[in-house]
């Protein structure tokens, strides 16, 4: 079983990278650019202007910016809801770039991805410890009695958002009893934001954790083998909830993803 399970983690590790590294992937994102910022409706370095008009985005441009919309030359007016897809389907392309439109809290943006990002070009791999499994124990999820409940934490540009969190996950490692307060995904699996002793110094300075969603009776397998460095860690222009009040574990996860080598 642990011979499988070592070899799963490998495999899972080589896609991991092979995604962080594909052309769209977070090392390409090279800006994340908030319309309320730019009234004038000229964001950096990219053409067109881009105006936030109620539940949408409308943006102008002539043929002589070079932008494309669906694929065809682009010249008028359109109007552009969040994209929701791969980034390398978003509506709006600038030659190779894609331009990605998303709203957070109602505050409209546009990413700009670019394949030739010097972080994609630098890009070395990923330190991560190998499959150990003790780092794999049974949890078990609690739901809140009130439901869901929204907390103000910071993020990783420096702004205040809320985070949802749906209970709490409760697990023994290493003979403590430690809590997790996560987020019930859509698919009901469960997604925490932790940090641990490690962060900061042999790892980078929080991390993600996504166990599968949990039983009829709130079991689930909690595996810091698959612990994961968050977006913000390859690129700058993420958002990244930082950990919930909770979530700063006082031990020290030596284990999955650490930092970018």
């Amino acid at each position: 079983m642990t011979a499988d399970a070592s070899e799963d983690w490998k495999r899972r590790h080589e896609r991991r990278v092979a995604t962080v590294a594909a052309p769209y992937g977070p090392l390409a994102l090279t800006g994340t650019h908030w319309l309320e910022d730019h009234p004038d409706g000229r964001l950096p370095g990219v053409p067109g202007r881009w105006a936030a008009d109620g539940d949408a985005v409308v943006l102008t441009g002539a043929a002589a910016d070079g932008l494309t919309v669906d694929g065809r030359p682009f010249a008028g007016q359109a109007r552009l809801t969040a994209d929701q897809g791969p980034v390398s389907g978003a509506r709006v392309a600038y030659g190779e770039r894609r331009l990605v439109v998303l709203v957070r809290e109602g505050v409209w943006g546009v990413r700009d991805y670019d394949p030739a990002a010097p972080a994609r070009r630098a890009f070395r791999g990923i330190t991560a410890t190998p499959y150990d499994p003790r780092w794999s124990v049974p949890g078990r999820f609690t739901p809140y009695d009130t439901g869901q409940r929204n907390v103000r934490v910071p993020n990783a540009d420096g702004r205040e958002r809320g985070l949802g969190l749906g209970g709490e996950l409760a697990f023994t490692l290493a003979g403590r009893e430690l809590t997790l307060q996560v987020t019930v995904e859509e698919n009901g699996s469960l997604w925490a934001v932790f940090a641990d002793s490690t962060s900061g110094s042999t790892s980078y300075r929080f991390r993600f954790l996504r166990p599968a969603a949990p039983d009829a009776e709130g079991r689930t397998t909690v595996d810091f083998n698959r612990a994961l460095l968050p977006p913000c860690a390859f690129a700058d222009h993420f958002l990244c909830p930082f950990p919930p009040p909770g979530n700063t574990l006082d031990t020290a996860i030596e284990a999955g993803e650490r930092q970018l080598l």
